[in-house]
């Protein structure tokens, strides 16, 4: 069926509603040539799986982000820190660097970071600043290269804040751990990575890290599509998030390939009658019951995707039921093989 078809077909149902319906995944052919032009299907192919990691400061964000690298090996995935677009300061910032605010939204380069990952969501490498606390700049130290992969955890206290960085996003973690735990975290972190004295530490605490964390990144959590408690400790709700992970993205993978497409959630059922239809020495009458029985919860998954419009019928003992009337052709219903 080519996009005319369906498009008339749309059109030709007033008032319809769509359950899953899409249209950007069809192959549009140049009427010249004949040959299909590029698609969104195309365009999605290149686009990698992001993972936002939010939480407050010294809340174990980093960790957990190690800890997801380690265990999804066998794909390619890059780290990238909000903490590496932080603004120069100005010498009038600097002679008064105690009383700037790292934790607030505008102490971040936003347009930046967004450049940079539009670029790794399109297949380009980028370079991504090194920042020096020390000196408070980012132009210290050479750039970090980062390419492009098939994963990318971009991690920073403030990921969420910004609406159109959590659009970039498949899937956003919001790391919580106590205010307790992260203080003694971010104490011995800036005294021994920093240099800084714990007067100054818990000064700056006061002033902007605890404030800033109940005005900016709480509100963040909302968003969170995953919560994890005690951050890196919690080892238990890694493992759990990983398995998560390594689900979406086979289901990502395909849906680049077939934008339009939906991946039946596998149960115990499911996968029993994979094994059966799979094994060697299944029979032939089960094989084809089993695998008659999988194509009937194919065929029951893709009507629910089908527009419909809603209808009153007459019953034959008179009453009045109030159904749906179901797109009247069916365009066919495919059995993808991984």
């Amino acid at each position: 069926m080519d996009s005319k078809t369906v498009v008339d077909m749309i059109e030709a149902s007033s008032g319809v509603h769509f359950s899953g319906f899409h249209m950007d995944g069809l192959e549009v052919r140049n009427k010249e040539t004949g040959q299909p032009t590029i698609s969104a299907a195309e365009n999605l192919h290149r686009q990698p799986f992001v993972i936002g990691v939010a939480g407050g400061a010294a809340s174990g964000k980093t960790t957990v982000c190690d800890m997801i690298i380690q265990q999804l090996h066998d794909q390619r995935v890059v780290l990238v820190n909000q903490d590496s677009f932080y603004h120069n300061l100005t010498e009038q910032e600097l002679a008064r660097v105690h009383e700037y605010n790292f934790d607030h939204p505008d102490a971040f380069d936003t347009e930046k970071l967004l450049s940079s990952m539009e670029k790794l969501r399109h297949g380009q490498a980028v370079d991504i600043p090194n920042y020096d606390f020390k000196s408070y700049k980012n132009n210290v130290f050479p750039a970090r290269r980062v390419n492009p992969s098939d994963v990318i955890l971009l991690e920073g206290i403030l990921v969420f804040h910004d609406s159109r960085v959590r659009e970039l996003m498949n899937m956003k973690i919001f790391v919580d751990t106590d205010a307790d735990v992260r203080l003694a975290r971010r104490i011995r972190r800036d005294t021994v990575e920093k240099g800084r004295d714990i007067a100054t530490v818990l000064d700056q605490y006061s002033k902007f890290v605890k404030p800033a964390f109940d005005d900016f990144i709480l509100p963040t959590k909302k968003y969170a599509d995953i919560i994890i408690p005690r951050g890196g400790d919690n080892h238990v709700a890694i493992d759990l998030i990983v398995q998560h992970i390594r689900t979406k993205l086979g289901q990502h993978d395909l849906c680049k390939i077939y934008p339009n497409l939906y991946v039946i959630h596998s149960t115990f059922q499911i996968r029993g009658m994979h094994t059966l239809i799979r094994d060697s020495q299944t029979t032939k009458h089960d094989f084809v019951f089993y695998s008659d029985r999988l194509i009937r919860l194919v065929v029951e998954h893709g009507l629910g995707h089908l527009p419909f419009t809603e209808k009153q019928v007459i019953t034959p003992t008179g009453a009045v039921y109030t159904g749906v009337d179901f797109c009247k052709r069916l365009c066919g219903v495919s059995v993808i093989r991984r």
